[in-house]
């Protein structure tokens, strides 16, 4: 036995945060704000509960960090206005990375129904996505526009989870393309 202490543990915050990050989005993508628990995202990420409070304070705090980590919409915002249907009926249509984006819509939906999680639902989603898209837009009833606009964009993103073909053949889904790009666009106009 030698005299030498052994090695310490590298610990890696960052890596750490992000394990927990992962957990807690795909418990919260399972099930929602209210079925999921801070010792079970602590286990999925192969934690201390503890860390994960010290880490992200309370479970509200770790779900708010988690609706903050969804895709970035600010790329739709870009551009000019009179080709904005046409832009989200493509990344609609034939985006291949839509994973990100469906456990956030599920993260929303399970979640929806909770009282504790009403709150930073709705915080969340006028910071990230409505308030920057009615700043988009701007003009009159920039976030009635927005607000509608958000809703059709959010209801073919859960259709596409379910039927990622539309259950359409190649000239159908170009019908669907163009009519999508038009009713979006339609939308958002003043």
């Amino acid at each position: 036995m030698s005299g030498t202490p052994a090695p310490a543990r590298t610990r890696n915050a960052a890596a750490t945060r992000q394990a927990i990050l992962d957990a807690a989005i795909s418990r919260f993508s399972r099930e929602g704000y209210d079925g999921a628990s801070l010792r079970e995202i602590a286990s999925d990420a192969r934690v201390d509960a503890a860390l994960v409070s010290r880490c992200f304070g309370s479970k509200e705090e770790l779900f708010v960090e988690v609706l903050n980590c969804g895709p970035d919409a600010s790329e739709l915002f870009q551009g000019e206005l009179a080709t904005f249907g046409e832009r989200v009926a493509d990344r609609l249509m034939d985006d291949p990375d839509t994973q990100d984006g469906l456990d956030q819509l599920l993260i929303m939906l399970r979640s929806a129904s909770s009282p504790a999680a009403a709150g930073p639902l709705r915080r969340s989603m006028r910071s990230w996505f409505l308030a920057p898209f009615a700043a988009y837009l701007g003009g009159p009833e920039a976030e009635v526009r927005a607000r509608l606009a958000g809703d059709l964009i959010m209801g073919v993103a859960i259709s596409r989870a379910i039927t990622p073909d539309h259950d359409l053949d190649e000239a159908g889904r170009a019908s669907l393309r163009k009519r999508l790009a038009g009713v979006i666009q339609t939308a958002v106009e003043p």
